[in-house]
């Protein structure tokens, strides 16, 4: 993030992208502020319109009758919305129905927009898009979309996909073929499984060949995997060869979808979890893939970003900080200020525990900077609450879970006393790692602490004993003369952290 422009545009529009998914369909309506999205609102209805396609794929009056209905629904929300506004995708079913100009006949007398039916290797491109748009992974990405109909695979980096595909192998598709009757056995699971694998194992040394740094799944099934693992197996939620391994054993000592009880299975997730959980893992075999992470960005967010061009930026999460900023009306020449300074100290400090993620975190202490008076929007008073209770509930994409969990409560803990107990364990950063960033942020306040009146300084060193709990900070000869009032708040702060077993030396 190197730059930390805001756009001057004002205006607001509004937009809706909805997905015709086999399973369900989904809307979602956003609205641009500042450049970066604002999300209104999603609907999601379970229409399982796979469900009514026969063997010679023709699409069930009821199974039409089902989805035009949810039309009729969404058609209610968008009263008002110009068609140029609104982009609505059908997908699999929609693909392979012989009949669907029935469907999209039925669809326009209560769907005043236009419905187009996209190909596989689009909806791969758009889940790719809507992955990329609002994830944080840098580098090269391998993506991963179980839908209802068809799975996608795609490769990219940045926006960018590199090799796009689309099989014809869905959690409803496969429970109507492998499960029909709800029966779990090992001989249908696995049965399942030989098919998807055969379904993909043309592409895995091409996929392989051009290899990933990190690997992001999408839609219901994955969300459903993750939010199991997070209940049973890890805190974290990401998707591992193990953990996958242990769900699958779990799952078939079960006989019937009618008797599956996970914690993070929704009843209404159960008829089609198994067989996503079937090409899941041969997706897992055929790409030798260690893990996954579940990416709530997917088809819908993909076409909503095509809708309008100032999406198309380099940096996603600069976007969103900048968004933050000029929204809750920042002094940005004092977050600027600070963040100079907490960049300063990020490179100076080197007593990282887990150095895996050196550069996130010095990433998320530079955001934290820029983000930490969004709260002086609602009250000076306790804005460190206020700014972290914004960053905490925000939609912010380019930030997962975690990122946005770290950001939140480095924000939170900017200024005021705290204890040690009160940061929450995560399991992707260090505790002492998670101490250090905040601490790093509370100095780069107190040294900008008289805003404009700041004498802007580089020159300091930090040194940091092997056990993080000797901070030595030395300023140019005469720095701390020429300030008093941050002498005396470094003097507060030493006090301070001395309780949190941190002695703050300063010169």
């Amino acid at each position: 993030m190197n730059q930390h422009t805001t756009s001057t545009d004002s205006a607001t529009k509004e937009f809706a992208a909805i997905d015709l998914g086999s399973n369900s369909f989904h809307m979602i309506i956003v609205r641009i502020v500042n450049g970066s999205i604002q999300v209104l609102s999603r609907l999601k209805q379970r229409v399982q319109l796979a469900q009514g396609l026969d063997d010679n794929q023709h699409l069930s009056r009821e199974a039409i009758e089902r989805g035009v209905a949810c039309l009729a629904l969404f058609a209610e929300r968008l009263q008002g919305f110009s068609p140029e506004n609104v982009r609505a995708v059908g997908t699999y079913t929609l693909r392979r129905a012989s009949n669907n100009s029935e469907f999209l006949q039925a669809a326009a007398e209560v769907f005043p927009f236009p419905i187009r039916i996209i190909s596989g290797t689009e909806e791969a491109e758009l889940i790719y898009s809507g992955v990329s748009h609002t994830q944080p992974e840098n580098g090269r990405k391998l993506v991963v979309d179980i839908g209802g109909g068809s799975t996608e695979m795609i490769i990219g980096e940045g926006f960018n996909p590199l090799i796009a595909n689309s099989r014809n192998m869905g959690c409803v598709s496969f429970g109507k073929t492998f499960f029909p009757d709800g029966k779990i056995t090992n001989k249908s699971f696995n049965n399942a499984k030989q098919a998807a694998l055969e379904k993909i194992e043309d592409l895995s040394w091409e996929y392989r060949h051009l290899g990933w740094q990190s690997v992001l799944g999408s839609s219901g099934t994955i969300k459903t995997v993750s939010q199991i693992i997070n209940e049973n197996f890890n805190k974290d939620g990401v998707i591992t060869v193990e953990n996958l391994q242990q769900l699958i054993e779990k799952v078939l000592k079960y006989d019937s979808f009618d008797k599956l009880k996970l914690a993070g299975l929704s009843d209404d997730r159960v008829s089609v979890f198994v067989p996503g959980l079937a090409i899941l893992s041969a997706v897992f075999d055929n790409y030798r893939i260690e893990q996954m992470r579940y990416s709530d960005g997917a088809l819908r967010e993909g076409v909503m970003y095509g809708l309008e061009n100032s999406f198309q930026v380099d940096d996603i999460r600069e976007r969103t900080v900048n968004s933050l900023m000029e929204h809750f009306s920042v002094d940005q020449e004092q977050a600027l200020r600070v963040a100079d300074t907490a960049v300063l100290l990020g490179q100076k400090y080197q007593r990282w525990k887990n150095s895996d993620w050196i550069q996130d975190m010095q990433n998320i202490l530079l955001s934290a900077a820029l983000v930490h008076e969004v709260g002086i929007a609602i009250n000076h008073s306790g804005v460190q609450r206020h700014s972290a209770y914004i960053v905490q509930n925000s939609e912010l994409p380019g930030f997962d879970r975690s990122q946005q969990r770290l950001l939140a409560t480095l924000v939170r803990y900017q200024i005021k006393s705290f204890k040690t107990a009160d940061l929450l364990p995560d399991n992707r950063y260090d505790a002492q790692d998670i101490l250090a960033l905040i601490t790093l942020l509370r100095l780069a306040l107190i040294i900008n602490r008289s805003r404009r009146a700041t004498e802007l300084t580089e020159k300091f060193t930090l040194d940091v004993s092997s056990d993080s709990k000797i901070w030595e900070l030395e300023f140019e000869q005469g720095y701390l003369e020429r300030n008093p009032l941050t002498r005396s708040e470094l003097g507060e702060e030493q006090a301070f952290l001395n309780g949190l077993n941190i002695n703050l030396q300063f010169k």
